[in-house]
């Protein structure tokens, strides 16, 4: 059975909105203020994590967001993007053009639970603050694997705007990514 393993980029304050500064909510790149040091740990981390995946489960949105630069992209942590199987949650995207890719557009916790329960490995989310909103919601989630950036937003969509009920959460790692990156691993229940 599967393992849901949720990855992501925050602000101190819970922000996980647009970290490039692509989307048009912030013009800024949160990366940009990193130490040269930080951004080469902060890389191998993704590129580990990757490797550690058998599966990505992503949002439409950030399926559209992946699929437009890695498959252009070259070296190990684009092998290995372009390479896993991706299912995207969306009930609007057709036709996903980047290799590997199924469209899950049935009712999400079903088709979710059911994938859980095909693939033999970690599944990994990225960057889909939508779905991991609602499979938190469904105690679908199995770890959580926090990149805290030394920022503050101050405003943005959260991490955990609508988990509508508590989930306890507990503390299974933490480390230090470079001299200003904390990466915290939190299992459900």
């Amino acid at each position: 059975m599967g393992s849901i393993v949720v990855f992501e980029n925050v602000s101190l304050d819970g922000v996980t909105q647009d970290p490039t500064g692509e989307e048009g909510f912030s013009r800024y790149d949160w990366r940009a203020a990193l130490a040269p040091a930080d951004r080469e740990a902060w890389d191998k981390l993704i590129l580990d994590d990757a490797l550690g995946a058998q599966v990505l489960l992503l949002g439409r949105r950030s399926y559209e967001f992946f699929a437009a630069r890695y498959p252009s992209r070259t070296g190990r942590l684009a092998d290995r993007m372009n390479s896993l199987p991706k299912y995207v949650a969306s009930t609007t995207l057709e036709d996903p053009g980047w290799n590997n890719s199924t469209v899950l557009d049935g009712d999400i916790v079903d088709e979710v639970a059911r994938l859980k329960h095909t693939v033999n490995g970690e599944i990994r989310v990225y960057a889909s603050s939508r779905l991991v909103h609602t499979l938190i919601g469904h105690d679908l989630v199995d770890e959580l694997r926090l990149t805290v950036f030394p920022l503050v937003m101050g405003a943005g969509n959260r991490l955990f705007d609508r988990t509508g009920t508590p989930k306890p959460l507990r503390l299974v790692g933490t480390r230090t990514v470079g001299d200003s990156l904390a990466h915290l691993t939190y299992q459900a229940g």
